[in-house]
Order: structure tokens, then sequence, then C-alpha cells
């Protein structure tokens, strides 16, 4: 898969022209931030960042204040130019010498959604989300028909005739929404977009923002200083750290082996119910055959030391679960399968399932959770004590212990 945007060894430093140059040197050479400061005047906001992102990803800078991450996304569509490296999108090297282009980059290609909405206060919400196109110089009948599509996908098409001032503040960033969407431009640049929105509507505005994302596809890069944020939108995720790109990877991968122990401190606060999903702490399963007979069953459950497993199909599609008592009493019964003992009731959940979602119904059922694809194949399981040990940080083995 190409990447869509690629950023290799990227430097952006702020300070005394004629010292630009000592910094880039002393960067190569390793010194640190407060050195190059301290000797240059010169202040590294990005340092020497490299990074692919690969088409329909939704991918996440994060960071504390003054890590880099702000100015790192507007160096990609050289809102701020970068001061040395080179940044690629969609396979055109990004010049900031050359206004044509960037301007046809950032009509076509490439938009942006502010933290504080960015609406004209004097405009209707209508002529709001047209105002890329205004820009691209689309006429008002050209550009009606993508207005009102993004207006419906973000869910204000009731409003299209209202000012900003009659909005929420959530509606307000859905309106910023739906003008980066009316561009049709493939690739969406969000800096904290939510951070000044209150819990529930940041929590509804992230829902939305994955259903748009799942539905357009585009490829989406998302500055936050929120972990649980950060965790809960990233197909991967970016942390950095006085200019630096400290460590890339899934959620998943940044929890169970951060880069070092200043990932691993930034993220041990982490609700790890909501972070991570089933499919990264589900077990291998050991299926039984439908076709099984019971005392093979039974044999295999036993050696395994379970009390119940799985059924299966022959396509690996999930058939139910079998409980070792029922198997061993059906062999006076002369069975010569498993199917009839089986029972189709089974707890179910999708890879992607929170495993906070996961533990309530374990906890209800009390069984483990089979965990299955759209066509019901089964993938993996999930025990009450693979939940304790992820929601507690532990390795299964010292979650197992901690039980008695």
């Amino acid at each position: 898969m190409s990447s869509v945007i690629t950023a290799d060894h990227v430097n952006k430093i702020f300070g005394p022209p004629k010292e630009i140059s000592r910094a880039l040197s002393m960067i190569r050479d390793g010194d640190s931030r407060n050195l190059i400061r301290e000797r240059t005047g010169c202040l590294v906001a990005v340092r020497d960042v490299s990074i692919a992102i690969n088409p329909g990803e939704l991918f996440v800078l994060m960071g504390l204040s003054g890590s880099g991450k702000s100015t790192f996304l507007r160096c990609l569509n050289a809102i701020i130019p970068a001061t040395s490296g080179t940044i690629t999108i969609a396979g055109t090297p990004l010049n900031p010498n050359d206004q044509r282009a960037l301007t046809r980059l950032r009509r076509q290609h490439m938009t942006m959604v502010f933290q504080h909405f960015g609406l004209l206060p004097h405009r209707t919400v209508r002529d709001n989300v047209g105002f890329g196109l205004e820009i691209q110089g689309q006429s008002p009948d050209q550009r009606q028909q993508a207005v009102l599509e993004a207006l419906e996908r973000v869910g204000l098409q009731e409003w299209a005739n209202a000012k900003p001032s009659e909005l929420s503040g959530g509606m307000q960033q859905r309106v910023g929404i739906a003008r980066a969407l009316a561009t049709g431009a493939p690739i969406m640049l969000m800096d904290e977009p939510f951070s000044a929105l209150d819990p529930l509507i940041r929590r509804e505005m992230q829902d939305e923002l994955l259903r748009l994302q799942r539905d357009l596809g585009q490829t989406i890069v998302f500055v936050t200083h929120d972990l649980n944020e950060a965790m809960k939108l990233g197909d991967r995720i970016g942390i950095m750290r006085e200019g630096e790109l400290v460590q890339v990877g899934t959620a998943e991968e940044i929890l169970s082996c951060p880069a070092d122990d200043y990932v691993a401190q930034f993220v041990e606060d982490i609700d790890r119910g909501r972070a991570l999903t089933a499919s990264a702490i589900m077990r291998k399963p050991d299926p039984l055959s439908v076709n099984m007979g019971p005392r093979s069953a039974v044999r295999q459950m036993r050696q395994a030391g379970l009390s119940s497993a799985f059924v299966v199909d022959r396509n690996n599609r999930l058939v139910g679960i079998l409980r070792v008592d029922h198997a061993a009493r059906a062999l006076d019964q002369g069975l010569d399968s498993i199917r009839t003992l089986t029972d189709s009731n089974v707890l179910t959940v999708a890879p992607e399932d929170p495993v906070v979602d996961v533990a309530r119904g374990v906890a209800t059922e009390r069984v483990p959770a089979a965990v299955v694809d759209s066509d019901r194949k089964l993938l993996g399981l999930v025990t009450w004590v693979d939940i304790v040990a992820t929601v507690g940080g532990l390795p299964v083995q010292e979650a197992v212990g901690g039980e008695g």
C-alpha cells in the first residue's frame, strides 16, 4: 500500500535566521533541545520526524503542550513551512515556495479543521459550509448539492439558514467538519477539534468522526493532548515529546510495549478497559468440531483442563458451546456427535468491542466471550481472567495467581 502522506527527516526551527543552520547541525550531532536553545536562541519545535500515513487511516498525533504536534500538523500543508526535510502528499513533494501548487493542494487534496471552529459569524451555516467551494471558484448552483450532502452527513440540514451564534459548541464544530467534507478533499487535518467542547458533546463528536471516517474512508491526521481520545480514535498513534516522535503504534502496541519510560508514564493512568479491544486481549481458541463424538470431546476438554469449549462447523463458524459434564453424561446415550449437546446461546463480541463492554457480558453470563467476525467465524475467546489482567495492567499469569 502506497502512503498518502510521508514525512522524511522533517525539522522545524524557530529563531534567528543566521542561527538556523547552526541549530540544524546541532540536531544532527544529537544535542538536546535545551542546549540548542541556549547556544543559538533557536527553538526546535519539530525534530527529525519521519512518518508514513496510509490511505484511509485515522492517524493521531498526541503529546503534551509544546511537544510539537500542532506545529508538525501545520507543516503537512505548509501553513508553517518546514525548515528541512521532505513532505510528500499523494506522491507529490510539498514545495512551500510554489504558491500555485500549494493553493491547488489545499483546495483539492487537503482540508483542515481547527479547534475554535473558524466560522464566519455573519454568514449562515449553509454559506459557512460552502466557503471552501466558493474559494475554489464554484458558483452557488455548483456548490449547493455538495453543501446539502455535507450538512446531511453531520445532521445539520435543518440548520442551514441559521447563524453560528444560534448553535451550540458541538453544532458549530459539526459545521466546521461539514465545511471540510464539502470540499471532497481526501485528506483531513484536525488540530484538537474537540478540546473546547464539554465531555458529553466531545464523546458524541468522537463517535460522529469515527462514523464519518468509516463511511467516507478519508485519511485523517488528528492532533490531541488527550490520551483516552487518541486511544479511542486512532488506527495508529504517534506520541511526541520535545519535537520528537518517540513511538508510533496501535493503542494495543503502545499500552503493551511502551518505547521508553516517558511513554510508560504517559500511559500508566489510561482507562485500559476503554482503550483496548477484544481483539487485543483474546486468546487462541481450541474449538471442538460439531461432528466430533462425545468421547473425543470429553478427552480434548479434560486434557486442556476446560469445563466448556466452543463448537464450530467445518468453516470455523461458531455453532455454540459445550460443557464437559453434558458431554460426559451423553456417553451413556450412545450419541455419535456433539451437535445435539451444543448450546447455541453463546455470548459473542466483535473484535473491535472495548474491553469494558466485553466485561459486562462476561460478568453477567459467567462464561467466556466468543470473539467472532461478521461471518460468525470464531477468532478467539476472552475470559474473566483476561479482563482482570488487562484492566489491572498485569500479565495473565499474575492475574491467575491473584485469584485465589
